[in-house]
């Protein structure tokens, strides 16, 4: 490995020819997943391009933290420039452990990510509306109906309802359960409460479905190119917007995964408490859950109104 780089003069060199090379190595040493590798590798070609006409390669930490100020004004979100500095720390931790080349990534942070949430929840009366608008007499309007009921009433994600099989749908204990591979996992090893409200739909749009076997997926394509196959979560997201369009909800905040963040609130807002909330969004940490209880008190104890009391007070006792 002593050929793919060298020091001269302090400084850390790396010869054009050897970065492919390095990057390759370096992604086949990681234990992630194949989608991580990919943002792994793509993060590392960008960083790389950037300092394409850097003499020698020549690479400090001081030209990294120009790379960040870089993908910061192109307006990237905090999570893309967090994952591409991740990328860059990750390769040189490597470089250095391999004493290839020194880790001059050491420290350096991603990006600040926003407390707001960048998709907007549904209210109740939205839920209503586009659960309504849904005509169930054919098989899409019967597979539409139950997967945005069972988006709104259970907080799936996207995937974990693509991942899904009708074998996962188990009885315990008398309720039944759909079970479900859930973010970062390999297995499916949680699982959502499906009450009657949220199964039947479920079970309408299955019988309406021909020479379905246990492992076939919960929810199917009816595209000519891909009929009776997984639905994937690009046609599962294509397909919740064009309900939310339908019913005049056209901005990019309005998302599948508006469903889950619709869930999380309607679950605070009917009672339930942070901990059973955050076993339903199954969030790792409980300050997340948090966050949509703080907006929801924000809002119900919202000053604004008690100013405008006030105001609306002093005209009437000036009149």
């Amino acid at each position: 490995m002593k050929d793919l780089a060298k020091i001269s003069d302090g400084k850390a060199l790396i010869a054009p020819d050897t970065i492919t090379a390095l990057i390759k190595k370096f992604l086949a040493s990681q234990d992630i997943k194949e989608k991580s590798r990919e943002t792994y590798g793509k993060a590392l070609k960008q960083f790389f391009l950037y300092f394409k006409d850097t003499e020698l390669r020549t690479l400090t930490r001081e030209h990294i933290l120009d790379y960040k100020k870089s993908i910061l004004e192109k307006n990237k979100s905090p999570y893309t420039v967090s994952a591409y500095i991740t990328a860059v720390r990750k390769f040189f931790e490597w470089t250095e452990g391999l004493k290839v080349y020194p880790n001059i990534a050491k420290g350096i942070k991603g990006a600040k990510a926003s407390k707001d949430f960048k998709k907007y929840a549904l209210t109740v009366e939205q839920v209503k509306t586009i659960l309504s608008s849904i005509p169930r007499s054919s098989a899409i309007g019967k597979r539409d109906y139950a997967l945005l009921n069972l988006l709104v009433r259970t907080g799936l994600r996207t995937i974990e309802v693509c991942r899904a099989n009708i074998e996962d749908i188990r009885q315990e204990g008398g309720e039944a359960l759909l079970y479900i591979q859930g973010k970062g996992r390999d297995t499916k090893d949680a699982f959502v409460l499906l009450t009657d409200e949220t199964l039947k739909p479920i079970n309408e749009y299955l019988a309406e479905r021909k020479n379905t076997q246990d492992n076939s997926p919960l929810f199917a394509s009816l595209s000519d190119r891909n009929n009776s196959g997984r639905l994937t979560t690009r046609s599962l997201s294509r397909t919740v917007k064009g309900h939310l369009i339908k019913i005049g909800l056209n901005s990019k905040r309005f998302t599948a995964h508006s469903f889950r963040h619709t869930a999380v609130t309607l679950s605070l807002l009917a009672g339930a408490s942070l901990q059973e909330t955050q076993a339903l969004a199954r969030h790792s940490n409980i300050n997340t859950t948090m966050i949509y209880a703080q907006n929801i008190q924000r809002i119900a104890g919202a000053p604004e109104r008690k100013i405008d009391k006030l105001l609306a007070e002093e005209v009437n006792s000036v009149n």
